[in-house]
């Protein structure tokens, strides 16, 4: 029986991967929506702006963008698609993409309205990532003794042993 833990984790990782896919692409390319493309371009120059250091570095606003856009498709591919540990490590990195998004909005100063998304996703992707370490303590649990298994319900923490279960 699958848990409702784990469909919360497949949920959250689908939905959340197609939301960073569909943004990334936009970051990308004016495909998907010209006039949301254009608003990245925009921003990303006073992200730029915002912080000299970058142009020092050899980051322009166009790399920044690209950087970020490439890391979001890629890494919502991967929360969508790729079973197992990477999509752990695509989901930490997204997180630190949001709050790097974050911080820029700050920087330049936008009112809430602009950052709301990536306030939301970023508390998005920690809960996937707190849900993900509860089902993964809980699989490291003790195993059932056999009595368990045949149906007598014995505890299976050491300081349980010997207490009666009423249910």
């Amino acid at each position: 029986m699958v848990s409702s833990r784990t469909i919360t984790i497949m949920a959250l990782s689908v939905a959340l991967g197609l939301f960073f896919v569909f943004m990334g692409t936009i970051k990308l390319t004016p495909r998907l929506s010209r006039d949301a493309y254009n608003e990245m371009r925009r921003a990303y120059k006073e992200y730029a702006k915002a912080l000299p250091m970058l142009k020092k570095m050899g980051v322009t606003s166009i790399l920044l963008r690209k950087i970020t856009g490439t890391l979001e498709v890629a890494c919502g591919i991967v929360l969508t698609l790729v079973p197992g540990r990477p999509k752990d490590v695509a989901n930490f990195i997204l997180l630190l993409v949001m709050l790097a998004v974050l911080f820029f909005h700050q920087l330049v100063g936008d009112p809430l309205k602009r950052y709301a998304h990536a306030l939301v996703f970023g508390i998005l992707l920690t809960c996937r990532l707190l849900i993900v370490r509860q089902v993964e303590e809980k699989d490291k649990e003790i195993p059932p003794t056999a009595a368990e298994v045949d149906g007598e319900a014995q505890p299976a923490h050491e300081q349980d042993r010997g207490k009666l279960k009423l249910s």
